[in-house]
């Protein structure tokens, strides 16, 4: 028998109580406790109408964004921003014009009305606001009408503008 023997059981009945532990600290059991905008999102519930539903759905837009899911962005825009460009469109844009990997960061947020919320977010030192619009049960971001207008011309020419203006970020 090995003298090391010993230890290996003790290592592993170690690991087993750390891992049970883990487990059932993890579960609180507090099944009455509201499941929040996150879960009622992923069940298909409504969103809160809410300044922090929308607060929420504005930094899931920038997450998307800033992370490369441009396909995920575009699932949160406004009816009228879906119609300005199709999905497609909007990947081939994004991915040859958009800074890809800079965290943006929401800083402020405010109601304007019922259905409509401002959100200020930040990336690097450029600070820009936006609009959140309840549609359909959920927050969704309403492009500016600068972006409807960009948007309108089709991926291929929305590349040559931004390219000419210099503002497309991988020339």
């Amino acid at each position: 028998m090995n003298r090391i023997h010993p230890f290996r059981r003790l290592g592993a009945l170690t690991l087993v109580a750390a891992t049970s532990l883990t487990l059932t600290t993890a579960c609180t059991g507090d099944d009455d406790a509201p499941a929040g905008n996150a879960a009622q999102a992923a069940q298909g519930g409504p969103e809160a109408k809410t300044i922090d539903g929308a607060r929420a759905a504005a930094q899931t837009v920038f997450d998307r964004f800033s992370g490369g899911d441009f396909a995920g962005a575009w699932e949160m825009y406004t009816a009228a921003g879906k119609q300005a460009i199709s999905k497609d469109d909007y990947v081939k844009l994004n991915v040859a014009c958009s800074r890809k990997g800079l965290a943006i960061q929401l800083t402020s947020a405010r109601m304007e009305g019922t259905d409509r919320a401002i959100v200020i977010a930040k990336q690097l030192v450029a600070a820009q606001s936006y609009t959140m619009v309840y549609e359909g049960d959920a927050w969704k971001l309403e492009p500016a009408k600068e972006g409807l207008a960009l948007y309108k011309q089709g991926a291929a020419k929305a590349i040559a503008a931004q390219k000419k203006a210099g503002t497309c970020a991988n020339q």
